[in-house]
């Protein structure tokens, strides 16, 4: 079964507001099976069109997981504590399982 992705891109724009949403979305994620595997990337580099200040990308058991976690009154509730603090595009994906290269 293919797993599940969250990939955001994020502009902070009120840091105090940002910092509750961090503190209480691990409650949300754990539940799912939701671990980062990029958060914030400190190191990067733009090489084609445009990107926001903070990435990440979050990986579930499975894509229904990662919708399950989306739609959860533990995310709303997160969510609803940063009201204002950041602007995010964030997608929701199923991961690839088949053949790969080479």
């Amino acid at each position: 079964m293919a797993k599940g992705y969250w990939i955001a891109a994020v502009d902070v724009q009120n840091p105090d507001a940002y910092k509750n949403y961090v503190a209480a979305n691990g409650a949300a994620f754990a539940k799912f099976g939701g671990r980062f595997l990029v958060r914030g990337g400190p190191r990067r580099e733009v090489v084609e069109g445009k990107s926001r200040a903070r990435n990440v990308v979050l990986e579930f058991p499975s894509y229904e997981a990662a919708l399950a976690c989306w739609s959860s009154p533990e995310y709303k509730a997160a969510k609803a504590k940063q009201e204002g603090g950041a602007v995010a595009d964030i997608v929701v994906i199923e991961g690839y399982d088949g053949q790969q290269p080479g």
